[in-house]
């Protein structure tokens, strides 16, 4: 039994170094982490339980037999964050550059499959060059299994994917299928097809920071919900974000201890709103002064800045915040800011959150390209989605609310 035990001792080792010391390495040089270092990280410590640690591919094509790596590019398990538990895969870029095979397909939807048996949140952590090009059709079949667990999993548990390296191909529909996207900035990127196919089929000359990275995704595509400086600080902000979400969409809601009474006085909003109208005034002010201890997690922060969404907590359960900001373009509707408050509202909606929404509007962008842009079209999905919640909605009017955004 004994030698049993150091026999498993010693693949697990071999397992653990992933596609072994030179990778690791290059990894570390790039400013990155590896996949289980990003778990821990994320983590509760100690709380991580590995699934199919020693799978391997299947494929014998291109002399694929003779490199077989354990785990196949993919860490998948589950752990808690601050207690409560939640299901996790992390793409290995030192395995085949974290590509996408059969079995490393099959890994994945099996962690999907038990977050949605068990509701609990799902988190997927992606570094990873695409399909792996040896396995051809049925490593394409894997993603639409992946997909097919996606919207299964839509609006029942919460789904956070953080994009930590390149996301190319069929990895990045995946994603955009999940209700949040964050990203690391200068080493992560997200694109269908990448610079060199660009060149060669438009001839267009553009770097993968300008075709997919988190500068364009956080404020010109609206892809990427938010950004991050590097990975600690990344996995550490998803950890707050999971702390507000419900576990699922028939749990309750979290709540934490709150300590800042809701009876006094806060004289300072008083002044938030200057006499004269036409001066703009800043309205997370606001919302940083009605949610507990000043924490707000803000969604999709650099995008149709004229409208404010994020996560805050009152009396120490979550709410979500939606807010005209009338710093910029005084705060007018556009079909940006709606497009980005609708969704927040039906992610909500969802899962049970209450809505707080303070108005100061001018109304709707005129203009033609507005209008060309189908204003009338993306203006309705933000009356559909607050029509169609029936959580618990409150709406203050700060200073003026005119037309049809009214």
């Amino acid at each position: 039994m004994k030698d049993v035990l150091k026999e498993l001792e010693r693949r697990r080792e071999i397992a653990r170094m992933g596609g072994g010391k030179d990778r690791i390495e290059a990894q570390h040089k790039k400013g990155k982490l590896t996949a289980r270092e990003r778990i821990e990280v994320f983590l509760d410590e100690g709380s991580f339980e590995e699934f199919d640690m020693y799978v391997e591919h299947r494929s014998t094509d291109f002399g694929m037999e003779k490199t077989k790596i354990a785990g196949d590019g993919v860490v998948t398990g589950w752990g808690t964050v601050n207690g409560r538990p939640v299901y996790i895969f992390a793409k290995d870029f030192t395995v085949f550059g974290g590509s996408l095979s059969e079995a490393h397909a099959e890994k994945v939807i099996k962690v999907q499959e038990m977050a949605l048996r068990n509701r609990a949140p799902i988190i997927g952590l992606y570094d990873a060059g695409g399909a792996r090009i040896q396995e051809g059709v049925a490593a394409l079949g894997g993603y639409a299994e992946i997909f097919q667990r996606n919207v299964l999993a839509s609006g029942v548990i919460p789904q956070i994917s953080l994009i930590m390296g390149p996301c190319a191909g069929g990895d990045v529909y995946s994603p955009a299928m999940t209700d949040f996207i964050f990203m690391v900035r200068d080493t992560s990127y997200m694109f269908v097809t990448g610079p060199d196919v660009v060149k060669t089929v438009t001839n267009e000359t553009v770097t993968a920071e300008s075709l997919g990275g988190a500068s364009v995704h956080t404020t010109k595509s609206s892809i990427a919900d938010g950004a991050y400086d590097n990975d600690v600080e990344a996995l550490l902000q998803m950890r707050r974000l999971v702390d507000l979400l419900p576990a699922s969409n028939t749990a309750e809601i979290p709540e934490i201890e709150c300590y800042q009474s809701v009876t006094d006085h806060d004289l300072s909003l008083d002044r938030l709103i200057p006499d004269n109208a036409n001066k703009p005034y800043d309205i997370k002010e606001l919302i940083l002064k009605v949610a507990d201890e000043g924490d707000f997690f803000e969604i999709q922060q650099s995008f149709a800045r004229n409208i404010v969404t994020g996560f805050g907590r009152v009396e120490g359960r979550t709410v979500g915040f939606v807010a005209n900001q009338p710093m910029v373009l005084a705060g007018v509707l556009d079909s940006d800011a709606s497009r980005k408050a609708a969704r927040f509202v039906r992610f909500c909606d969802c899962f049970s959150i209450p809505i707080v929404t303070f108005v100061d509007v001018p109304g709707f962008l005129p203009g033609t390209a507005q209008e060309y842009g189908g204003l009338i079209k993306h203006g309705a999905k933000l009356l559909f989605a607050y029509a169609e919640a029936t959580v618990p909605k409150i709406t203050v009017i700060t200073r003026k609310a005119y037309g049809g955004a009214y």
